[in-house]
């Protein structure tokens, strides 16, 4: 019997929220390696602007891009900002800790923060889980943040603009979510994204 794919459709005030495992530990230690067409180095603000054909990875985590710029402080920590192409989206993809398992997105913009160790990805947002070669889940929204420190990530949808706006389907977040392959009961399965609302979206007054 075939599985059926859960779809929902969540408003604006809608926020996801969604129980992950870890991405790569030792990723957020990793040196930071980048590719370009371009460089320009501003020593006394250190800022650093990659252009061209934009192929930075840190560990298992992969970013594409067509423009980047990292911000560091004195700590070492780095703040990177990756725009796309007109009409193209920004990639990424990260191994999850101890599982055949990817999680990989894209948005029109992303932030990545070394610190918090948080991606934001902005406009025509979306997220995938990949396990093996399967597409296993997808979330789509206006805005995506995803925390691998507290193994949570967040969905936003985009403002309603009007009535042609609204007829493309665009203001509400979308997600598919595929259910774990059942394992041995002396082997207890790994934990995939359990899904539940935020406060915000009802039942729990502020």
């Amino acid at each position: 019997m075939k599985i059926k794919l859960l779809t929902l459709l969540c408003t604006l005030a809608t926020v996801l929220t969604v129980q992950m495992a870890h991405a790569e530990k030792a990723d957020r230690d990793k040196p930071m390696n980048i590719e370009a067409d371009a460089l320009k180095h501003d020593e006394q603000q250190q800022l650093t602007l990659f252009t061209g054909k934009v192929h930075m990875t840190k560990g298992s985590l992969i970013l594409k891009a067509a423009r980047m710029e990292v911000k560091q402080d004195g700590q070492g920590n780095q703040v990177a900002k990756l725009w796309a192409e007109a009409g193209e989206r920004v990639f990424f993809r990260q191994k999850r800790e101890g599982l055949d398992e990817f999680t990989e997105g894209e948005g029109e913009t992303v932030i990545y923060n070394s610190q918090a160790d948080t991606l934001t990805l902005t406009s025509r947002a979306e997220l995938r889980l990949i396990r093996g070669n399967v597409v296993a889940d997808r979330i789509q929204g206006q805005q995506i943040l995803v925390n691998n420190t507290t193994e949570i990530f967040t969905v936003d949808g985009k403002p309603n603009t009007g009535s042609a706006a609204s007829s493309s389907g665009s203001q509400r977040v979308k997600a598919t979510i595929t259910p774990r392959p059942k394992t041995n009961e002396s082997t207890p399965a790994a934990s995939g994204p359990a899904l539940k609302s935020s406060p915000r979206t009802g039942g729990d007054k502020p």
